[in-house]
């Protein structure tokens, strides 16, 4: 009998665009564990972006349990979640991170996504969910992504490295963009170096 398949170990120092691009066309509920309700936090900014996108936004915070952010109710942990979660985006701190993964993978499904965001890399944890058959982001920002990927902040005179003649659709006065687009060569920027070089293409 031969040896089972196996899949080579994830490369979390870079990802292709096409894997970031369709984690964020196929998952439609996030969870982030961390929201902030203070409006001049990170937290409070991307959930509010991600929300704004059409992403069903789940915030994640015991402090605040109860209470609602952008009209969405908090949860203390994810397991209070009524609903089944597709990610979960990871707004703490690195040694947090083992025990968020651990919390997930006691969801019925399970997420199909673990994320961290930028500057929280844990690769203990992100063993641990891809055992649990997730896909992993590490040290990105899901706001960042989409926003490059969609060429959206191309408009602010940055360099995506996307390609697109289509002017994106406005509905309820946010411009809905798709991450459908084509990427290209180009100098990294200060968006840009937060993403990942393609491996291959996209």
């Amino acid at each position: 009998m031969g040896r089972p398949l196996t899949l080579p170990a994830m490369n979390h120092d870079s990802y292709s665009d096409s894997y970031i691009r369709g984690i964020l066309n196929t998952v439609k509920t996030i969870a982030m564990v961390g929201a902030s309700v203070n409006e001049i936090r990170p937290s409070y900014f991307a959930f509010k972006y991600l929300l704004e996108r059409g992403f069903h936004m789940i915030p994640v915070n015991p402090g605040h349990a109860g209470r609602d952010l952008l009209g969405q109710r908090i949860y203390a942990r994810l397991t209070d979640i009524p609903e089944q979660v597709d990610m979960v985006d990871i707004f703490r701190t690195a040694q947090y991170a083992l025990g968020i993964v651990q919390e997930a993978l006691a969801l019925k499904p399970p997420p199909q996504v673990i994320w961290m965001q930028l500057g929280i890399r844990a690769d203990e944890a992100a063993a641990l969910a891809e055992a649990g058959g997730m896909k992993v982001v590490m040290n990105r920002c899901p706001k960042i992504e989409y926003g490059r990927l969609s060429s959206e902040i191309a408009w602010m005179g940055v360099n995506t490295r996307t390609i697109s003649s289509k002017k994106a659709a406005t509905t309820g006065g946010i411009q809905r963009l798709s991450l459908q687009r084509a990427s290209a060569p180009g100098g990294a920027t200060l968006a840009a170096e937060r993403a990942q070089r393609e491996d291959g293409g996209s």
